[in-house]
């Protein structure tokens, strides 16, 4: 590839911007929604360490999509039912750690063999399969898009009734539950919750990526601040910020949506890193001078 085909990939679409931009509108909503959602939710999920949890849902949910797509069904309503099954799953079983590694480390596999088994059986067109492996722009339909919104709407509204108990539950188990807090419960509805976001988010970034928007904005305030209030706040814009930049600046070429978003989400991860090893300096400092 020469330099103008690179400039054509990344630019090309310019001269049509506006006209582009109207068409990929309702991925920019839905984008929105996922980045703010999703900030929300990876917070819990850094607290929880329950990163790894989030790539094996997305296998999973990867392979419920598949199926969709090559019975003729809804992708989005079958990456929900695939997410849905990996979460609970993963919830009912995983209460320790050790026990939810193992779980998630056979699940992956195995959800993403048949999704490989399902696009190897599909004969529609080729950009189909590769959405779902690393997102699309103009995969959401305006059919698609209220349930996207409604999906992210409804986790929101949960993660906010189960606030203070899966906050409690995050950063301290085994006083939650001496508390009284019902622990298994507050577990399962969370990896339910995170089971529904995964499902919005393999729809934008694809299966392969969801992390960018599930872990790493999350993963980037924490390294800024520490507040209960701060830290979801500053995860919720940073998470708007990369997927709502990513199909932005997406439109302008002709590549997946996918690297934009994990790349503005890395740039801000590394950013924030800086920033926050120039906070502790600076307190070492001050505590010894």
């Amino acid at each position: 590839m020469n330099w103008p085909d690179v400039w054509d990939a990344l630019f090309g679409g310019l001269p049509y911007y506006g006209e582009i931009l109207a068409l990929v509108s309702n991925s920019v909503w839905a984008g929105a929604v996922l980045g703010l959602v999703g900030g929300l939710v990876g917070v819990f999920v850094m607290q929880r360490d329950m990163a790894f949890a989030v790539h094996g849902i997305s296998e999973l949910s990867f392979a419920g999509a598949a199926a969709a797509l090559l019975i003729g069904a809804d992708v989005v309503t079958g990456s929900i039912v695939g997410s849905l099954i990996a979460a609970a799953i993963i919830g009912w079983l995983g209460a320790r750690a050790r026990d939810r590694n193992s779980i998630i480390g056979v699940l992956m596999p195995f959800g993403l063999g048949l999704g490989i088994l399902f696009l190897s059986l599909y004969d529609g067109r080729s950009a189909n399969r590769f959405s779902l492996l690393t997102g699309q722009i103009v995969s959401v339909q305006s059919g698609q898009l209220g349930w996207l919104i409604v999906i992210g709407a409804a986790v929101l509204v949960g993660l906010l009734l189960i606030w203070r108990p899966l906050r409690f539950d995050s950063l301290d188990p085994h006083a939650a539950a001496a508390r009284g807090v019902p622990t298994t419960a507050v577990s399962l509805l969370f990896m339910l919750l995170l089971g529904l976001i995964v499902a919005v988010a393999v729809h934008i970034i694809g299966a392969l990526l969801v992390m960018a928007l599930l872990v790493t904005p999350a993963a980037a305030a924490m390294r800024v601040t520490a507040g209960p209030l701060s830290v979801p706040l500053l995860a919720a814009l940073f998470g708007f910020v990369s997927a709502v930049g990513g199909i932005l600046l997406a439109v302008m070429g002709t590549l997946p949506v996918s690297p934009y978003i994990t790349t503005i989400s890395f740039v801000i991860y590394l950013v924030c890193r800086g920033v926050g090893a120039r906070k502790d300096r600076v307190t070492r400092a001050q505590v010894h001078p």
